[in-house]
């Protein structure tokens, strides 16, 4: 979709951002979904209502956490008990598939929540099948992990992985989903031969249809070496989120400290074969770690990590009311609500701009190179993307910093944080950059500017 751009006297220019489309396949924006959490109604057929904002927001792919009927323990949506049926709370297949339908009409793509690792103590198959379960050396079934509501699934068995390819079969086939994220990759319980065999099963299954794979866990850690072999397409830049949560409780040279810790993430994420998707935060930052905000883990640097998350590299995440801010903390285990009336203008404003050049620029395709510009701060990071420049500042304070390594000509702004509360405006002509000088960028505390070459 083209960038409206309507002439406003001698103010900036206003920006129409919203329902654009990616240039290609690696420009796209996925969204985690709780289906109960997303409505007040906690339904498939009222999330499908919403579709259509999630289509001019600009989210491409849709992935939904578990919509299983859950373990009445603790219940968990990560606890089956029935790997082909729909959470009686959520609806019916027959509304997951409507909800499917609709947004392929609208051009989004929608994945599945996969849990493989394990199932609720409560689900028949421990009655019915008990040799479907790992053992420990008493006979006894494993609760992985120490979690108490669940039974770890034996993938020596063979009646076991015959169970677990028809039920993923049987969404491809009854809803026509286009993908799963796979929980709990990294299971030492679950072969890397079985991923590589139904992964390939998956993606062979509907001529013209493409099935895409993403792992819940990062590849670049050494231990999770051997999952690298196994097909995925997507996996998480798990470690990226934690450090740059720990970053966030520096003081001082945090534009430095995180150039540096940038440049080792591109140079791990360079050596695996799938590509990434990198996120600020999902279910288990919310809730599971102790319940944590958006700016409970990053403040107000929350914001610029946010530009930083749409504009450096690999497939960006939204969490469900992480568009409005990440309000509150959400309890996936209770589905409580987003508070949507909670909305935060800067950072809401922030992301509908970010999408739109996520989308439009090729240059911010999900592995395409990165630069780093030197600056006149230790606190501001700046870094361009072919024909896209970013600059944040890590600090309390107002910076006016030098940039140096910019290529000669003219450059409008697409974001500043100074005016985005207020809305997406376009700031014509706000660097020039010439063989003679030295262009500067000058920031607010905790500040962010996207320039865009013209």
């Amino acid at each position: 979709m083209a960038l409206l751009l309507a002439a406003c006297g001698k103010n900036p220019k206003s920006l129409k951002v919203d329902a654009t489309t990616p240039v290609g396949y690696n420009n796209r924006i996925i969204y985690q979904m709780n289906i109960g959490a997303f409505t007040s109604e906690g339904t498939i057929r009222s999330a499908m209502q919403q579709l259509d904002r999630l289509d001019t927001l600009g989210i491409d792919i849709i992935w939904l956490m578990p919509i299983y009927p859950r373990g009445a323990t603790m219940n968990s949506p990560y606890a089956v008990m029935n790997y082909k049926s729909v959470n009686s709370a959520y609806g019916t297949v027959a509304d997951l598939k409507n909800f499917v339908a609709r947004a392929h009409d609208l051009g989004m793509i929608v994945w599945l929540d996969w849990v493989p690792n394990h199932v609720a103590q409560e689900n028949a198959w421990v009655y019915e099948h008990p040799d479907f379960f790992s053992k420990d050396t008493k006979g006894n079934m494993i609760h992985p992990h120490g979690w108490g509501d669940v039974l770890e699934l034996n993938y020596q068995n063979d009646e076991l992985v015959k169970e677990m390819n028809c039920a993923l079969r049987f969404w491809v086939e009854e809803c026509d989903v286009d993908g799963f994220r796979c929980d709990y990759v990294s299971s030492p319980t679950i072969p890397v031969g079985y991923w590589q065999d139904v992964i390939a099963k998956l993606k062979s299954m509907k001529e013209g249809k493409m099935i895409e794979m993403m792992c819940e866990t990062d590849i670049t850690d050494p231990n999770n070496q051997r999952i690298d072999s196994c097909g995925f397409d997507y996996d998480y830049a798990w470690n990226l989120q934690g450090s740059l949560v720990n970053l966030c409780k520096q003081h001082s040279s945090i534009g430095l400290r995180l150039q540096q810790l940038l440049q080792r993430f591109l140079e791990q994420s360079g050596k695996i074969k799938n590509r990434r998707m990198v996120y600020l935060t999902n279910h288990d930052q919310n809730f599971n770690d102790g319940g944590h905000t958006l700016k409970d883990f990053y403040g107000d640097y929350r914001y610029a990590l946010t530009v930083l998350e749409f504009t450096f590299y690999g497939m960006p995440l939204l969490y469900n009311g992480q568009e409005i801010g990440d309000p509150d903390v959400l309890n996936y285990f209770t589905d409580s609500k987003v508070k949507w009336e909670h909305a935060d203008l800067k950072m809401q404003n922030t992301v509908r701009t970010l999408i739109a050049l996520h989308h439009q620029y090729e240059s911010l395709a999900a592995d395409a190179p990165v630069k780093f510009l030197s600056t006149s701060s230790s606190d501001v990071l700046a870094y361009s993307r072919g024909d896209v420049v970013v600059v944040l500042n890590f600090s309390q304070r107002p910076v006016k910093t030098v940039i140096d390594g910019l290529e000669t000509g003219t450059y409008n702004c697409w974001l500043n944080s100074r005016t985005i509360t207020e809305g997406p405006l376009l700031h014509p002509n706000a660097l020039k950059v010439s063989t003679n000088e030295h262009p500067f960028a000058e920031l607010e505390e905790c500040g962010y500017a996207v320039y865009v070459k013209e």
